[in-house]
């Protein structure tokens, strides 16, 4: 069976990992973590990176950094993973779900405006796949309605939105590091901090709500309990894993990508002829092969779909059941406007195996597999 995902492994992990360990620093804000946060400054132009025990904590800083509180409203996408919501349910504010484009997945824009009540606090965009939303239009009704932005871009490092690295565009972003994204550290995330007057309010709600951070720096003699906060901060440990791999950054974006341009290059004969649909890169969107989908006909191929490529030894799956249709999203939230693409699109997807070190014979045998099943 060729496996749908492998977690990246790029070969000092292990040795960054003793390293950790001969510091006598696997806690969290090490050395490691410090390299990681500088690594990610300085690639990105990011004002200040945290890295975050998950994506999911990473979203939760981000909406408690917002100040959402019950009563409110935050609008986002259905077609998402469940932690976009559950962060903005941890609040205690109200889920608004608007509908997404048919192109790129993403939220979609034009149908913002009209979800906005006096109840708006913010704007959860989504960068499904890598590929960037439409953040100029997104960003300019934020600033009309004076609404905040949190750049959910859990599959999106090391992609950008005409020139600027996504994380880095909206007031906070939200990075994965989950071992099924492009970079790893199992378990693990970052907030991207885009406005310093959040800096210390962020080091204090990631460390317990102490100012700990301030005395490590020197600039508090004690530190001490001085607001409400968590336990975000990773073990250096996971750093330093994570370090390994970003150090070599390029070359994985760059495998990653060499295998999903091989794909849609095998695939473009079966567009034309009217079989599929393959994803769309807008053009002023830089991906980073986070993910390779293509659309079949409807919900009841794609299943036929996916059953003939596990029988045939490739283990494809589809996606994200809309939120809205679930039972918590019923709950904490509603759909404003109409569900035109959401659903309809959600069933007709289906991803390919994508992941760093695929090789040339696998990445081969799933694209015969695909062109015999049109054939058939």
């Amino acid at each position: 069976m060729i496996d749908f995902n492998i977690a990246p492994y790029s070969g000092n992990e292990i040795e960054y990992m003793m390293q950790a360990v001969t510091n006598k620093k696997i806690c969290g804000d090490g050395p490691f973590t410090k390299k990681c946060h500088q690594w990610f400054e300085e690639r990105f132009g990011a004002q200040k990176v945290l890295l975050t025990t998950s994506g999911t904590t990473a979203l939760e800083m981000a909406t408690i950094l917002c100040g959402l509180k019950e009563g409110d409203e935050v609008i986002l996408p259905s077609y998402t993973f469940s932690s976009t919501a559950t962060s903005i349910v941890l609040t205690g504010a109200k889920l608004v779900f608007v509908d997404i484009r048919p192109d790129t997945m993403n939220i979609d824009e034009t149908k913002i405006e009209a979800a906005i009540t006096d109840k708006t606090r913010a704007i959860m965009v989504v960068h499904y796949a890598g590929v960037a939303c439409e953040m100029d239009t997104i960003m300019d009704i934020a600033r009309r309605h004076n609404l905040k932005v949190i750049e959910d871009a859990a599959q999106g490092v090391m992609s950008t939105y005409k020139g600027r690295y996504l994380g880095t565009i909206g007031d906070f972003g939200c990075y994965s590091f989950h071992e099924t994204k492009n970079y790893s550290m199992g378990e693990g995330g970052a907030l991207v901090i885009n406005h310093p007057e959040y800096n210390e309010r962020a080091e204090i709600l990631r460390e317990k709500g102490t100012n700990r951070a301030k005395f490590f720096r020197g600039q508090v003699d004690k530190y001490t309990w001085v607001d409400y906060g968590s336990s975000y901060l990773p073990s250096d440990l996971n750093a330093a894993y994570l370090y390994a791999q970003l150090e070599k950054a390029d070359e994985i974006n760059e495998n990653r990508l060499k295998s999903w341009n091989h794909y849609n290059e095998a695939f473009k004969n079966l567009q034309e002829a009217g079989k599929l649909e393959l994803p769309t890169i807008p053009e002023e969107c830089v991906h980073n092969a986070h993910m390779y989908y293509i659309k079949l006909k409807d919900l009841k191929q794609r299943t036929e779909f996916l059953s003939y490529m596990r029988e045939n030894g490739v283990y494809t799956v589809f996606h994200y059941i809309p939120l809205h249709s679930s039972t918590a999203g019923m709950r904490f939230g509603t759909f404003r406007g109409e569900d035109k693409y959401t659903t309809l699109e959600s069933e007709r997807l289906a991803r390919l195996p994508m992941y760093y070190g695929l090789s040339e014979k696998d990445l081969k045998y799933v694209i015969k597999k695909v062109l015999e099943f049109f054939d058939e």
